[in-house]
């Protein structure tokens, strides 16, 4: 397990590039860490929407990359909801929390939740559906031989 979830953490840039972090407990389960910082902001006062949806899909996808990269299998995103239930402002500090809800030999459908723990908030809320797939599909060992 922790060999794919390594490399998706060294080659995830949407991650590096928004300092956003994560552990996983144990399969099907992710912790994603961020702060709201100005690049953040949509408004003086909201960070952008896009942001939330950005998080939520990895807190989503983690979830299910942590259970199907133990059968040697990464995920895509097939679709996902997400709810925004209020703004999170600059200087939060945003936990979000992924679930497996079910798990198939192909479909993977997660949960969860973002929240300004600071404020005890919760900013939004989701549901994910992904695709396993088999790891040597994806390409990455030849991007990474090429730099």
């Amino acid at each position: 397990m922790h060999n794919i979830l390594e490399l998706y953490n060294k080659i995830n840039k949407f991650g590096q590039d928004h300092d956003m972090k994560f552990e996983v407990p144990e399969p099907g389960k992710v912790i994603y860490r961020m702060k709201v910082q100005e690049r953040h902001m949509a408004t003086p006062v909201a960070i952008h929407g896009g942001m939330v949806a950005g998080m939520m899909d990895s807190v989503l996808g983690v979830a299910a990359l942590s259970v199907s990269c133990e059968r040697g299998r990464l995920v895509s995103t097939v679709e996902f909801k997400l709810n925004f239930l209020h703004p999170a402002h600059l200087g939060d500090e945003l936990v979000g929390e992924g679930t497996v809800e079910e798990e198939g030999n192909r479909i993977i459908i997660t949960s969860g939740v973002i929240s300004a723990v600071n404020r005890d908030t919760v900013i939004a809320k989701g549901m994910g559906t992904f695709n396993s797939y088999p790891y040597e599909k994806s390409g990455i060992e030849e991007k990474l031989k090429k730099g």
